[in-house]
């Protein structure tokens, strides 16, 4: 099964990233040192972005 990759824009990973204090992880030693807990609050936090950007669609 193929994997869906970029999804998520680079600068919107970048935009989450910086607003959970990871950033500095990313750009010292790069995603793969992000770890479990903060990659999956950073997906929580795009979810919400999303579901607020669905909000205003409406």
């Amino acid at each position: 099964m193929a994997r869906n990759r970029g999804i998520m824009s680079e600068k919107l990973k970048e935009e989450i990233a910086k607003e959970l204090g990871v950033y500095d992880v990313v750009k010292n030693r790069g995603w793969g040192d992000v770890t479990s807990r903060d990659c999956g609050n950073m997906v929580a936090k795009a979810i919400e972005i999303a579901e607020r950007s669905i909000d205003k669609a409406k």
